[in-house]
Formats: structure tokens, sequence, C-alpha cells
């Protein structure tokens, strides 16, 4: 198989995120933003490319106002900013959706691209899923990405629930997820990651019931 040929995927690493209102709560976002700046900075040093998205919405919008003081990304992502191979603006969830993310990748000739940054529960799963039908694989580091607390009429959901479901929810089909150790690893090496499939998944989720509880009848 030969290695694949990546690209990090930096997604709106801003300061919403952080002091706006849409605080991660799930990895610690003081946490994820180091693993974030991890990647960036083993990516740099093993000539991957790396490309900042920000979402970027009108001026008068509650969150991510063009300009706005939370528009911007967070220090640690800001900081690469004049090194990134490209920067982004979307406006939609998925970094496909009204951008020339795709044409560029397939210019740079990318197979393989890997996903951190926020949310977990939207631009992220909707980035991915939104990659099968383009042929990109895709990777997403569990550490590098974070999840908020959702409560809504349909029900509620803990920010960790909601990570770490969406975490295996990726891994059954449309992504190869990992953390940043087991990343960069990989990229040292040049090897590709591996990744479940729904067929196994599902195996494996009714082995688990199975063992844990009497079956539904």
């Amino acid at each position: 198989m030969p290695a694949p040929r990546r690209a990090l995927i930096v997604i709106d690493a801003q300061e919403e995120y952080f002091d706006g209102l849409l605080p991660i709560q799930y990895p610690a976002r003081d946490e994820s933003i180091v693993s974030i700046q991890t990647a960036i900075s083993t990516a740099q040093q093993t000539g991957t490319l790396v490309v900042l998205v920000q979402h970027e919405l009108p001026a008068e919008a509650p969150v991510f106002a063009s300009g706005s003081a939370t528009w911007q990304n967070h220090p640690e992502v800001a900081a690469h900013e004049n090194t990134a191979a490209k920067r982004i603006s979307k406006q939609f969830s998925s970094i496909f959706a009204g951008t020339d993310l795709e044409a560029w990748l397939r210019e740079q000739g990318i197979d393989t691209i890997t996903l951190v940054g926020y949310m977990t529960n939207n631009c992220v799963i909707a980035s991915a899923a939104a990659a099968e039908p383009l042929g990109f694989t895709v990777e997403v580091l569990s550490d590098a990405t974070g999840a908020i607390d959702l409560a809504n009429d349909a029900g509620t959901a803990p920010a960790r629930q909601v990570h770490e479901t969406l975490m295996a929810l990726l891994h059954s089909n449309w992504a190869a997820v990992t953390d940043t150790a087991s990343w960069t690893e990989a990229l040292r090496t040049g090897g590709p990651l591996t990744k479940s499939d729904l067929i196994t998944s599902a195996a494996k989720g009714r082995s688990t019931r199975q063992e844990t509880q009497a079956p539904i009848r």
C-alpha cells in the first residue's frame, strides 16, 4: 500500500470556542488546543501541508461574526497563519461546501485528510461525511477535537457522551480515529491508520451488549 499523502486540516480553532457562546466542554479545551498545536508543529516538521479553516458569518451574527474578537483564531493557531499552506473561510458545517478546498487538495496530490478542531458534533462530522463521496481518506484526532453539551426538544447529551459517541461512529465508517501521539508516529513512519467498518463495529456492539445485559426481546 502506498504511503498516504496527507494534509492536516485545522477546523475552526477560533476564540468562539473559548471565550464566545460555544465553549468546548470535552475534551477540556485548554488540553485539546495543545494537541492541535502539537499536530500543527509535527505536520510542519514532516513537510505535511497545513490548512487553517475559519468559520465566518456576517458582522451582525451572534457567533463567528466577521472581524470580531471571537472570530479570530486561537493564539496557538494564529501563530501559524503566515506559514499555513492554505487558509479557508467557510459558512457551512462542511469544509468542502462553498470552498475551493477539494480542488486545491487534488492539485496538491493529497489523498488523506487529518481533521482536528471544532466541533466534533458539527463541522468535524459534517466534513468527514462530505469527504466520503469525494474519495478522500479521513483521519480524526480524538484529543485534538471537542464537543459541547447539548439540550433541545429532542433530548439532552453531555459533551463527553457526544464526543465519545461520535468518535465511535466516525471510526465505524467515515474515518480512522486515533490520538495525536499515534498520528505523530504514523506521520513520521509514513504509514496509514486503520479504521473499523460498520459490519465489524455492529458485531462488536452486539457482543458487548450480550456481555453486559440480557438481550432485548
